[in-house]
């Protein structure tokens, strides 16, 4: 699956949210998630209006690797508007 290359940090915080991820602080322009399932986990999100691909490739491969799921799956359910 293609990314989004105009996908904001508040879009990804909303996508994550469904997966169990929380806004737990954020620290000048860093947003910090995180997860207690199935094992606490962090994730950092640049709060940014579009975050560059590779940035948004890492994200989602650290999310997708703590959910035990391939990054095009979780990105297929993430951003797949059905």
């Amino acid at each position: 699956m293609r990314l989004s290359r105009s996908l904001s940090s508040k879009d990804l915080v909303k996508a994550l949210e469904p997966l169990g991820y929380k806004v737990t602080r954020q620290t000048g322009s860093h947003i910090r998630m995180t997860c207690a399932h199935p094992s606490q986990h962090y994730v950092t999100i640049p709060n940014q209006d579009s975050i560059r691909i590779g940035t948004l490739s890492a994200i989602l491969s650290d999310v997708a690797k703590n959910l035990k799921t391939n990054k095009n799956e979780l990105a297929s359910r993430l951003f797949d508007k059905k």
